[in-house]
């Protein structure tokens, strides 16, 4: 699906296109999703040396991601993206021309919706492409934002569900789950600080003197929140440690139990060894209460054995 936004003053207006269209002269944002053969064909005409793939999107050295040729800089940004519990990371192509920012992606983005809900009621002011970018990365740092609260969110319930044997598994998977989406968050954060560093390096001489401040202010954005993701992690650790060390702790208790019952039966069982030996000479076997006088040798020692044990505190 191929989507341009013309720049109408300062509002951009939403126009889908067709194989047969043209981008109309005044298009300020290209938006390329998920094309197939023949929309990659029509892309063609976009740029003067090679059309992007779908497989380059995850691309993972520097070089691959930021780079500068004829048709502008592309930059390869992760966003992360929440799909119920679970936040996954997804890959966007971005060229930057100075007249125009062509997007190419082959996952829905729920950020692309929400600026696209900003410029039907005309929240966003841009003049050029590099202001839309900006918009985008703005939209995207505030979003990682959100997700970091929902972290702490959800670390505050799993404190309280840590030590719940019965839920036990559905804690830690909850944990194993933030833990993945942490690492998404603080990736895309680590990938968003090089693309930022990369634009102003590549447009130092062309950038304006606001929109050079923009990006500061983005880059300082990023570098409080980094902390937060390190903290986020030591907290998950932390958590799944506890949990790990109460399983732990519980299994003890059960092979305690099963430790202290086999030494208590210990002493009986001896006696009871003694007086099943085939000797011919043992002057117990013929008393007349020699063999209710052994159950209650057996019944004293394990009580005796008990008794011990409590006395210490090993029970």
């Amino acid at each position: 699906m191929i989507t341009a936004y013309t720049l109408n003053g300062k509002s951009l207006e939403i126009q889908p296109l067709s194989l047969s269209d043209k981008p109309p002269a005044n298009t300020l944002w290209l938006d390329i999703h998920k094309p197939d053969e023949q929309e990659q064909s029509w892309m063609k005409q976009l740029f003067v040396e090679e059309v992007p793939e779908l497989d380059e999107l995850d691309d993972i050295e520097a070089s691959a991601r930021f780079y500068r040729d004829k048709d502008g800089l592309h930059i390869h940004s992760l966003f992360p993206q929440r799909l119920g519990k679970e936040i996954d990371g997804i890959n966007v192509l971005f060229t930057l021309r100075q007249n125009m920012l062509i997007s190419f992606r082959e996952d829905d983005l729920g950020l692309m919706r929400l600026l696209r809900h900003y410029m039907r009621h005309d929240r966003l002011e841009v003049e050029d492409a590099l202001d839309l970018l900006l918009e985008i990365f703005q939209l995207k740092i505030e979003y990682i934002s959100d997700l970091i609260e929902d972290g702490y969110k959800t670390l505050e319930d799993t404190a309280k569900e840590v030590l719940h044997v019965e839920d036990l598994r559905e804690t830690m998977s909850n944990l194993m789950l933030q833990e993945d989406g942490n690492g998404h968050i603080r990736l895309a954060l680590y990938d968003t600080r090089r693309a930022l560093r990369f634009i102003r390096r590549s447009l130092r001489k062309l950038a304006g003197d606001e929109q050079r401040r923009w990006i500061d202010e983005l880059l300082y954005d990023i570098e409080s929140l980094l902390p937060h993701t390190q903290f986020l992690f030591d907290k998950i650790n932390f958590q799944l440690e506890a949990a790990m060390g109460f399983t732990s702790l519980e299994q003890s208790k059960v092979i305690k139990i099963f430790s202290v019952a086999a030494v208590v039966f210990l002493p009986p069982t001896l006696i009871a060894s003694i007086y099943g030996m085939n000797f011919a000479f043992m002057p117990e076997l013929a008393l007349k209460y020699g063999y209710p006088m052994s159950l209650v040798l057996m019944l004293l020692s394990a009580c005796g054995t008990y008794y011990f044990f409590k006395r210490k505190g090993w029970l």
